[in-house]
């Protein structure tokens, strides 16, 4: 595909209204979790980044290479978890340079409280105004999108 291609309309106002939702949703999420008093969408990134991993670890510079935060960003919010004792850092055996994150007990039961006002959100936000066809429809669109940028 050219790299000069115009958008025709159709494809501007998808990518507006995708840009909008995602904005809005989140927004509002976050606000939901303020109030809950609970840890950040950005929080429960790196949390469950680490639930999913095995050994329930990964290293520092694999969740920065992830591009979910600036690596100072990134390094702040490590640094604020592990003061919380939502993780901890060790070593990385093979490489002594690395450092391991390591999601704790803490951490996993930050995670599920988060994840209770963040899936509600997105029922209330989002799932509510659609359709499971047009779910579906979104899904493989999306899906698709991501495939062809390499993701998973």
């Amino acid at each position: 595909m050219s790299e000069d291609r115009t958008l025709t309309s159709a494809e501007r106002k998808a990518w507006r209204a995708l840009y909008e939702t995602h904005g809005l949703v989140t927004r509002r999420i976050e606000s939901d979790l303020h109030a809950a008093g609970v840890g950040s969408l950005s929080d429960y990134a790196v949390l469950y980044a680490l639930y999913e991993a095995p050994g329930k670890s990964v290293r520092l510079a694999e969740l920065a290479d992830a591009g979910m935060l600036s690596r100072s960003g990134l390094t702040r919010l490590v640094d604020r978890l592990e003061s919380d004792g939502y993780l901890r850092r060790e070593p990385f055996l093979d490489d002594r340079r690395g450092t391991l994150a390591v999601l704790t007990d803490a951490g996993t039961e930050e995670m599920r409280r988060i994840w209770k006002i963040y899936s509600a959100g997105i029922a209330r936000y989002f799932a509510a105004q659609l359709s499971e066809t047009e779910a579906e429809g979104i899904t493989a669109t999306l899906r698709r999108v991501v495939s062809a940028l390499g993701g998973d």
